[in-house]
């Protein structure tokens, strides 16, 4: 994954564009259930990009697991909460 992430920075470079680090994040999508390590490290400038169990895209929750329990605990709250606004 590294690899694959140095020939993208080499690109941007050549259009000169910029990836911060800071809000750059790695997250490992899969159906399974291992017993193995789920760490995973990737590096962007010789910093570790922070790995997270989930990652908001475009409005959108994507979890670990692509099961999207979390994105529907989200949109209900979110329409409970505008019901109620609009009952008042």
């Amino acid at each position: 994954m590294t690899l694959a992430l140095t020939k993208v920075q080499k690109w941007a470079q050549n259009n000169r564009l910029v990836f911060n680090e800071d809000k750059s994040k790695v997250m490992l999508m899969t159906g399974r259930k291992r017993k193995e390590k789920k760490g995973i490290e990737v590096y962007n400038n010789n910093k570790k990009l922070n790995q997270v169990n989930q990652i908001r895209y475009l409005g959108i929750l994507f979890d670990n697991k692509l099961t999207f329990h979390e994105h529907i605990n989200y949109i209900e709250e979110k329409c409970t909460k505008l019901i109620f606004t609009l009952a008042r």
